[in-house]
């Protein structure tokens, strides 16, 4: 139930016509699990924290490196070295005492990958390589659930929704991974420090998006531009 903490808190949120004090409920009782503690995921994880999503599951086994630090802002020098899953959960109690965390030092495998998802409504794929992202959505779509996927490279970015009210995954928009020589990364190509912020972001309200029932992108991929600002928005 909503109490009186969640008035103090969430008013600006609730005085929304879309949400009020039944929307917060929703997302108070809400389980989450974000993939990934790495640029986007830390975007998302505080976001969700900070509107009171009720259960966050956390799947990083990574460490902090310094530099994480320029567009993972969840943490700051003083983490370098140590687990960012276990990390992110200390300072995001921090920010919200009042939510419940999870947390999963471990990468995610086949082996594991459905007994982790099966106890979440809605899992956000914050990764940064292919052959997890497609274990994820293959996972998301035997379990039937929604799919947030994001996506960072440069100055650009891109999000969709998977396997949400019956839209379709991953695989039907890309069948196969790329071979991984052919696929550009981070540690290569670079990423300027504030984008996985605005994709992150995006990704998060569309997580929101689904917890409140309010209209979410259905087989689309918006591909965001943001050295030149031009949002594109590609249907599948």
């Amino acid at each position: 139930m909503i109490e009186i903490q969640d008035f103090l808190r969430y008013s600006r949120q609730m005085q929304l016509a879309e949400i009020g004090e039944s929307g917060q409920l929703k997302i108070k009782q809400a389980r989450v699990l974000v993939i990934g503690a790495g640029g986007l995921g830390c975007t998302v994880l505080q976001y969700l924290a900070a509107v009171g999503v009720g259960t966050i599951g956390i799947v990083d086994f990574d460490k902090v490196e310094l530099h994480n630090l320029h567009r993972q802002i969840l943490y700051t020098e003083n983490h370098v070295g140590q687990l960012k899953a276990s990390t992110a959960k200390t300072i995001l109690e921090n920010l919200n005492q009042h939510i419940n965390l999870q947390v999963f030092e471990e990468k995610l495998t086949l082996e594991n990958a459905s007994e982790i998802i099966t106890n979440f409504d809605i899992i956000v794929d914050g990764t940064d390589n292919f052959t997890t992202r497609y274990r994820i959505n293959d996972t998301c779509v035997a379990l039937n659930k929604p799919l947030i996927y994001g996506s960072i490279f440069k100055f650009e970015g891109q999000i969709a929704v998977f396997n949400h009210k019956n839209s379709k995954n991953l695989r039907d928009l890309f069948p196969e991974p790329p071979n991984s020589e052919d696929v550009p990364n981070c540690s290569l190509n670079g990423v300027l420090g504030t984008l996985p912020g605005i994709i992150g972001t995006l990704m998060a309200q569309e997580t929101l998006k689904l917890v409140l029932g309010l209209p979410t992108l259905k087989n689309e991929l918006v591909l965001f531009d943001t050295l030149n600002f031009n949002f594109t928005k590609l249907k599948y």
